[in-house]
Formats: structure tokens, C-alpha cells, sequence
């Protein structure tokens, strides 16, 4: 899997993963494989990775899945909101999520490509949290996050370390 990343102008290149169907179903797979069996009821992702790795772990595992949107897109009926803490970069953003998509007692999965501050997963949990449903862990295919705001979420699952890249 490593080899599929590239770094280009000092970014990772994340986006060839989704190019190759082989490591894009390992990596699938290996992200729902911890929390197979934990009653999860939907999985959740932030736009835009987020919705690409969230879905197909939805399908993988049997359930539905809740979009996570930014600031500007077109999101019809009541939501939830929450601006985000900076990000890696010192950036704030706000995150959209239909109120009507999580019901109180929904056990949610958040899935994307990278963690690092943990800003926009502390944002989710949140908004999971005022629909009365619970965020029960997070699974990324990237881990950079600090043991500090790693503490402040549910188990995060991550296939590769940021460091070993």
C-alpha cells in the first residue's frame, strides 16, 4: 500500500490509491475489519475522501452512510454545524451534516483518508453526539494524530503511521 502513495510539491498523493482496484479493496477491508461486530449502523465521511473510503466501507459492511459536507455545497433540509479547531495548515472550516441522517441510537463509524489534528473528527463527534447517536470510532487509512487529541476521541484505527511514509 505504501507504494501507492507519491509526494508531489511536498503533498502526499492519496488520490492514486482510488486509482488501483486491488489496493483500494485491501484498504477498504482492512478499515471496517476492527469495527466488524461493533454495531455499527452507519459509517460517516467528510467530503471529499471521506465520501469515496466512507462509502465503500458502508457497502462492506451492510450499512448506510452519513455525508459529512463543507461549507458552500448544496445540502438540503435542517443541519448541524460545527467550524472545526485549525487544522495542519491553521485552517478552519465548517462542517454540514443533515440533522435527519442519524437518529438517536445510531452507532457511527467515521472513515477518511488522513488524521493529523484531529480537528474535523473532534467536529463530527460532536454533531453525531447532538443527534443523539455515537461516534464509536474512527478508521483512516493515514495517522499522524497526537496522543493528546488522540484522547479525545474513540478508538482511531489508522493502517499506516504518518511517519512511516
Amino acid at each position: 500500500m505504501l507504494s501507492q502513495f507519491r509526494w508531489i510539491d511536498g503533498h502526499a498523493d492519496v488520490w492514486s490509491v482510488f486509482r488501483d482496484p486491488a489496493a483500494l479493496s485491501e484498504i477498504v477491508a482492512a478499515l471496517a475489519k476492527p469495527f466488524r461486530g461493533s454495531g455499527v449502523t452507519t459509517v460517516a465521511g467528510i467530503e471529499s475522501r471521506g465520501f469515496l473510503l466512507g462509502g465503500a466501507v458502508a457497502v462492506a459492511m451492510g450499512v448506510g452512510f452519513t455525508a459529512i459536507r463543507k461549507q458552500g455545497a448544496i445540502f438540503p433540509g435542517p443541519k448541524v454545524r460545527r467550524v472545526t479547531s485549525a487544522d495542519y495548515r491553521g485552517n478552519e472550516t465548517e462542517l454540514l451534516m443533515q440533522r435527519a441522517s442519524l437518529a438517536p441510537g445510531d452507532r457511527v463509524l467515521l472513515v477518511d483518508d488522513w488524521i493529523e489534528t484531529g480537528s474535523q473528527a473532534a467536529a463530527a463527534q460532536s454533531m453525531i453526539a447532538e443527534c443523539g447517536a455515537m461516534l464509536v470510532g474512527v478508521a483512516v487509512v493515514i495517522d499522524g494524530l497526537p496522543d493528546d487529541r488522540r484522547a479525545l476521541l474513540p478508538p482511531v484505527h489508522g493502517l499506516v503511521r504518518q511517519d512511516a511514509l
